[in-house]
């Protein structure tokens, strides 16, 4: 899990993290284009203290599921109301209350899948994600 807290409230990332083991991770345990759960076994899921914006759309303070559609060129990140699932077998799109594209970062190895928080000020933030050699980020700012 990764936590940070901000002015007294928490943002929480609950997930599972698998390792590479030396397998081809994006297009192979993890293919192109479809629906991840962004983690490993349940879906990653975001608890946000306050009210966020992600994409322009306000989203009311809570707990959410967050699944990503890699790409080669780019992602599709999304934040979707069911965050109780397994896998994506359960995943709707006609739950999802944004979705934002992002172009993935090369990144340094990591064995290990991590989730990371950081505030740039009391406002701005992005949660971003990195494993093997890849990087994304899912900015976001607090509503007033």
């Amino acid at each position: 899990m990764a936590i940070l807290d901000v002015n007294g409230d928490s943002i929480k990332v609950s997930y599972h993290s698998p390792g590479v083991r030396k397998r081809i991770i994006w297009g192979g345990l993890v293919p192109y284009g479809e629906v991840w759960v962004t983690g490993a076994h349940d879906a990653t899921y975001i608890v946000m203290p306050k009210s966020f914006v992600v994409g322009g759309k306000t989203i009311p303070a809570g707990k959410y599921a967050f699944f990503t559609i890699p790409g080669q060129k780019s992602w599709t990140l999304i934040i979707n109301k069911n965050w109780e699932q397994h896998l994506a077998s359960e995943y709707d799109e006609k739950e999802d209350i944004v979705r934002v594209e992002v172009k993935p970062k090369k990144v340094d190895p990591l064995e290990r899948l991590q989730y990371f928080i950081e505030m740039s000020n009391d406002k701005e933030g992005k949660i971003s994600m990195a494993w093997e050699k890849i990087r994304i980020e899912l900015p976001f700012s607090f509503a007033d």
